[in-house]
């Protein structure tokens, strides 16, 4: 059964500011080769710019309010769905993903993709595990025709939920690694407009400001390195106590906390107060986090031919040995990423050359095979893409993300 017009596809996502799924978000409408829209669950955010500023439409439907408000909300997706005459309805996030299902039903929408970006083993996006919202993700899920688990990872703890395997389809996120390439030009500007010494020693960390991320274990780590200096790139609710945290700890000076900074995803974030530029002022990269469902940090700081210091990071944990030679994982806690840190600095300034990992990521190898489940599911009938050939199902429990 074909189509006699472009395919039409619409997003829907929980928030627009500039996290990781956010930016995975406006980097795959760059490279889909299919009419979308996007509709937002929240207030205006700096990737939701970035997405208009793209040419792609963006509505907003804050939730704030409180579950009265998100009830109200369903209804109002529906007619938007059904106003836009939608193929496929992709649902990015948590709340997104359960409303979003939802509406998409009630709508006549048969074909309903979800990508869990954020499932961890004891959160999804920043919400506790219980009971009940187990419940109510296992419940909307029933209702789609497939979710795409970013990682191996994400994929095993989709199928321990009880997730039958054949709705589980593995698209890795993907990287633009052109627009993080390392030029010394661009690391002079940019410490010299951070007031920062050409031979200073400077740490970075990126992503949202939440207790996960644990960017604490990296504010004590580089109080414990003499002179070093710590760039943080995100925004979110620990700011405060990070911020209370450096103070205490004499290392106020040494620690910035730079707000939220869009990813390169293009020509319009190329700009010297970007991430590139930044990423090319640190001379290490640091991901202590408690649990990740990705790790597209460590990628973006391996594109920019830095070091990197991870806990826990699926999208290199999950690849052959050496596949990434730059990366290297330590142990949880301060006392583990001090002696790191120090064995660092010890070494001196080093830019490594892009590894093969990052080439595995491209956006464009995610983007085809994200394209070829939209042709599947718009064209598999009333049930979806449940019925795909054995070669397009998920891999056995850990297989690499590659």
């Amino acid at each position: 059964m074909g189509r006699s017009r472009p395919m039409r596809v619409l997003h829907i996502i929980s928030r627009l500011g500039a996290g990781g799924a956010e930016q995975q978000l406006r980097l795959l409408l760059r490279h889909m080769p299919v009419r979308c829209d996007v509709i937002a669950l929240s207030g205006p955010g700096a990737t939701a710019h970035g997405i208009r500023a793209d040419g792609v439409p963006v509505i907003q439907l804050p939730l704030d309010g409180g579950r009265e408000r998100q009830l109200t909300t369903v209804p109002r997706l529906v007619r938007l769905i059904r106003s836009g005459g939608y193929d496929l309805v992709h649902t990015h996030l948590y709340r997104a993903a359960v409303l979003g299902r939802i509406a998409a039903r009630l709508a006549g929408v048969g074909a309903v993709i979800a990508t869990e970006h954020s499932l961890g083993e004891r959160r999804i996006d920043g919400r506790p595990l219980t009971a009940a919202l187990r419940a109510r993700y296992l419940a909307a899920e029933r209702l789609g025709s497939a979710t795409v688990a970013v990682s191996a990872a994400v994929a095993d703890r989709l199928r321990d939920w009880g997730v039958p395997n054949r709705r589980i389809h593995l698209v890795p996120n993907g990287i633009d690694a052109r627009h993080f390439r390392f030029e010394p030009t661009a690391r002079a500007a940019a410490r010299a407009r951070l007031g920062i010494p050409d031979r200073a020693f400077v740490v970075g960390g990126v992503g949202r400001l939440v207790a996960d991320k644990r960017f604490d274990t990296a504010v004590r780590a580089v109080a414990g390195v003499p002179d070093a200096r710590l760039l943080l790139v995100g925004e979110g609710p620990e700011r405060p106590a990070l911020e209370d945290l450096a103070a205490r700890l004499g290392v106020a000076d040494r620690v910035r906390l730079l707000g939220e900074r869009e990813g390169a995803v293009g020509p319009a974030d190329d700009r010297p107060a970007g991430l590139p530029a930044l990423l090319a002022a640190m001379d290490v990269l640091v991901s202590p986090s408690a649990e990740e469902a990705f790790g597209l940090a460590a990628l973006e700081g391996l594109a920019a031919g830095l070091p990197v210091l991870h806990t826990v990071c699926p999208a290199l944990d999950e690849l052959p040995h050496g596949a990434a030679p730059a990366a290297r994982r330590i142990a949880p806690g301060p006392a583990a990423l001090t002696a790191a840190l120090r064995a660092q600095a010890a070494q001196g300034p080093l830019r490594f050359p892009v590894p093969d990992a990052v080439d595995r990521y491209d956006i464009t190898r995610g983007a085809r095979r994200l394209m070829d489940l939209y042709d599947r599911t718009t064209t598999c009938g009333p049930d979806g893409c449940l019925r795909v050939p054995p070669a397009n199902r998920m891999p056995r429990r850990g297989a690499p993300a590659g």
